[in-house]
């Protein structure tokens, strides 16, 4: 199976943890795409009745053109399940997130929701974090003097461009700088350095925050449990 059809696979398998009259939080990435696609055949050909927020404007867009109810955030008393992926899961069920540059909506409303799901192909299990790129969205004010000083602590950091050699811009109109750091031994405290620095508006340490975990495999998706 190719990547993309392991991605497909986990996306239905987590459609199937969608009931009518829940509020769902959907996330943003390529894995998601295909959940959001199987929510908007359910709700024209099943009739699936399910009120969502989402992470981006892309997710809202495609969701709302296939027919499912849409809703700002602050329009959300709480969300039943937020449903996203991740770019990376490590044993203890700590994540990097963010290389769709929407890290800051996806924390936001993760941490606004009962039940977080991640659905991923089995590239994104890992033994350590670090080999992805840790994304973190910053704002453009003083971005050199930050970047500077992730510098000189031997963050290794780069500001995102697209492939047209153009600033990665999240929905908030913010930077993306991406830390190269091959291995994390100790996201919490890296995380909690990172809160710390002004600049910074989000990191994509989603630390403590999943609750089960789909994932794709040749011989089926697989659901993994992490109750927290």
């Amino acid at each position: 199976m190719t990547q993309s059809e392991l991605k497909q696979t986990a996306a239905i398998k987590a459609a199937d943890a969608v009931h009518n009259d829940m509020t769902i939080g959907l996330g943003t990435g390529s894995t998601v795409y295909y959940l959001v696609e199987e929510l908007g055949r359910r709700v024209q050909e099943d009739k699936l009745q399910i009120d969502c927020a989402s992470t981006s404007k892309r997710t809202f867009e495609q969701a709302q053109q296939l027919g499912i109810r849409m809703h700002p955030l602050s329009e959300m008393q709480t969300l039943d399940l937020t449903i996203d992926g991740a770019d990376e899961i490590d044993a203890h069920f700590q994540g990097i997130k963010g290389g769709g540059a929407a890290l800051t909506y996806e924390k936001i409303v993760a941490l606004n929701s009962k039940h977080n799901l991640w659905i991923v192909d089995q590239t994104k299990l890992v033994s350590q974090l670090g080999a992805f790129p840790l994304p973190l969205e910053v704002n453009p004010f003083g971005c050199q003097q930050l970047i500077d000083r992730l510098t000189q602590e031997g963050l290794h950091p780069k500001l995102r461009y697209t492939q047209q050699k153009k600033l990665v811009k999240t929905d908030m109109n913010n930077y993306i700088v991406d830390l190269h750091l091959e291995q994390i031994k100790h996201p919490h405290l890296l995380a909690d350095w990172l809160d710390h620095q002004s600049g910074i508006i989000e990191h994509g340490l989603f630390l403590d925050l999943v609750n089960e975990v789909v994932v794709g495999q040749a011989s089926g998706p697989k659901v993994i449990a992490e109750i927290r």
